[in-house]
């Protein structure tokens, strides 16, 4: 197969795009798409200071690298949570730290929750929450870090990995189960609403993760390939499997579910969530939070001491 563009050899099929693209371009071309994404949905300028919240993994690492690339002032944090026994989070954070010392301007700060707080995310689940679910645990550990970090150190926005598919298959699960304030909330840009909150930001929120694998074998970065183990058996995962099917059968089904849905509440066919969320300062670390006195994160610590 031939690259539509050169006439090379394509190292990549869109069929989606009805697009192939040798080496060359493609390191072109997804870049563009990125930058394209950011400038439409508004997520940031080119004097923001950005967060990249940075896992190890091929997403994370690639959307490092292509914003600092595109001339961006773009720091990464990696949030050790202490999984594997520690061995799944060491290598993952090894990656970050081959990463770093190979790319140019690539400036990071790691937040080891077990030092920093006194308990992993697998020790707080063993020891105080039990029957709570590991991902749902995480999820909140890692909001919480990076609101912080992002405060402290004043960054514009947080910016995540999450790809087309990721987005796709939250869309499914939020839609089976009629999460109607998920579903109002689901958007490439979630906007600040406190001064102590950043905006969140998904720059590749239109890139299809077989393009981001991709982007990152050609570009040569090095990241993690197993799951974490926590996420086996996953509902995501098995969503996932099954927009893949459906892709199979018809290409770029993936992204007009997910872009024809934005439409939709670009349109107004989604109620707004209705109220005003009042936000306080958490009474322990300061934080915005819904709840009264100290916010679900300060809980964990104080809970079944």
């Amino acid at each position: 197969m031939k690259c539509k563009k050169c006439g090379q050899v394509a190292v990549i099929n869109m069929r989606h795009h009805r697009l192939a693209l040798c080496q060359e371009c493609y390191l072109e071309w997804f870049p563009q798409q990125v930058q394209r994404a950011i400038q439409k949905y508004k997520m940031f300028g080119p004097q923001d200071k950005i967060l990249v919240a940075v896992s190890g993994g091929k997403d994370s690492l690639s959307l490092w690298d292509i914003l600092l690339d595109l001339g961006y002032h773009a720091d990464g944090l990696y949030i050790n949570l202490g999984i594997g026994n520690g061995d799944y989070s060491r290598a993952s954070l090894q990656k970050v730290v081959k990463f770093a010392a190979r790319r140019e301007g690539a400036r990071f700060q790691v937040v080891d929750v077990h030092e920093t707080y006194g308990q992993s995310v697998p020790e707080l689940v063993r020891t105080r929450q039990r029957g709570r679910r590991v991902c749902s645990l995480c999820g909140l550990v890692k909001r919480h870090v990076m609101n912080r970090v992002a405060y402290e150190g004043g960054y514009a926005a947080i910016a995540t990995g999450h790809n087309l598919d990721d987005e796709a298959a939250t869309l499914v699960s939020n839609t089976l189960q009629w999460e109607t304030g998920y579903l109002a909330r689901q958007a490439p840009v979630l906007p600040s609403t406190h001064p102590k909150l950043a905006r969140k930001v998904k720059p590749f929120c239109r890139l299809y993760e077989r393009e981001t694998a991709a982007y990152a074998l050609v570009r040569g970065i090095d990241y993690i390939y197993t799951e974490c183990p926590y996420a086996v058996g996953a509902k995501t995962i098995f969503y996932k499997s099954l927009l893949n099917q459906l892709e199979n059968r018809s290409p770029g089904a993936k992204m007009q579910f997910y872009l024809q849905f934005l439409k939709a509440k670009e349109e107004g066919r989604f109620m707004p969530v209705e109220g005003e969320v009042t936000l306080n300062e958490c009474q322990g670390c300061g934080q915005p939070t819904t709840a009264p006195g100290l916010c679900a994160f300060c809980r964990l610590w104080v809970s079944k001491q």
